[in-house]
């Protein structure tokens, strides 16, 4: 797996930039690119210095809301109200499935854009910063259950999860996208994947989707560039890395995260 530093294995300075990242943020989970930045020499506390005026900003509120509104999504039909009965999803368990889904909206949008942003600062870093408009301060919401790992999970599951992963052309080589194991408590909303979001589950829709989050994205970090520091020890096995997640891996993931989010059932 990619190497990661989960929050429970933190030592108290990474522990303490996870609950900052939680905290601006108003994202009740660290998400699998920062958990790899803590392992590698002085990314985290660099790559988060840098953008932790641009996720607590103003400006960041309004770019998630583009970015969401203009996703190319293709027609998705929605489950009946029988197949999440089928899918073992009652009542009571909706409020905790909609409570992660909306965790996940919204850090892989605000991942989205920061990340960019701080690549975008990485290739030029000629251009000018600019002035932020800081955010109100967000509520602090309990962290979600503890991500489980996959190889402890059931044979059946697991092996759904590689196979929906490997529909995503970033995923793979040791990345396993963190929705589909927060929603293991969920098994069958995990195996109804596939069918349920079967049209953007299509490479070529999958693909489409992925550009326009991209371009969006670029589109709102290019005025979001932040102020870097001195490079880190870890910066040239990093930089790969953030190319990986800004142009595959979280802007596949954003589409996932919006057509299950809608597909809920309202009550």
């Amino acid at each position: 797996m990619l190497s990661e530093i989960r929050p429970a294995d933190a030592p108290p300075d990474i522990a303490a930039i996870y609950d900052d990242i939680s905290a601006t943020s108003g994202v009740p989970v660290v998400n699998l690119i920062w958990r790899h930045f803590a392992s590698l020499p002085g990314v985290l506390a660099w790559a988060w210095t840098a953008v932790r005026p641009l996720v607590g900003s103003m400006e960041m509120e309004t770019a998630r809301a583009r970015i969401a509104r203009g996703v190319a999504l293709p027609a998705i039909a929605r489950p009946a109200q029988a197949c999440w009965a089928k899918a073992g999803i009652d009542a009571a368990m909706l409020p905790e499935l909609r409570r992660v889904m909306a965790a996940y909206v919204r850090g892989n949008l605000t991942n989205m854009v920061a990340l960019t942003a701080l690549r975008m600062r990485l290739d030029a870093p000629e251009r000018p910063a600019v002035q932020l408009t800081p955010a109100p301060a967000q509520p602090v919401a309990a962290p979600l259950p503890t991500l489980p790992r996959i190889e402890m999970l059931p044979i059946d599951l697991t092996t759904v999860i590689r196979a929906l992963a490997a529909s995503h052309d970033g995923a793979g080589n040791g990345v396993i996208p963190s929705l589909y194991l927060a929603l293991a408590p969920w098994p069958g909303v995990v195996m109804a994947l596939a069918t349920w979001l079967g049209s953007l589950y299509v490479p070529q829709a999958m693909r489409a989707a992925r550009e326009s989050v991209v371009r969006a994205a670029e589109a709102e970090a290019a005025v979001m560039l932040p102020v870097v520091g001195p490079a880190p020890e870890g910066l040239a096995v990093m930089r790969p890395t953030l190319d990986r997640f800004t142009r595959l891996v979280i802007p596949d993931m954003i589409p996932v995260c919006i057509a299950l989010d809608d597909l809920l059932p309202t009550q």
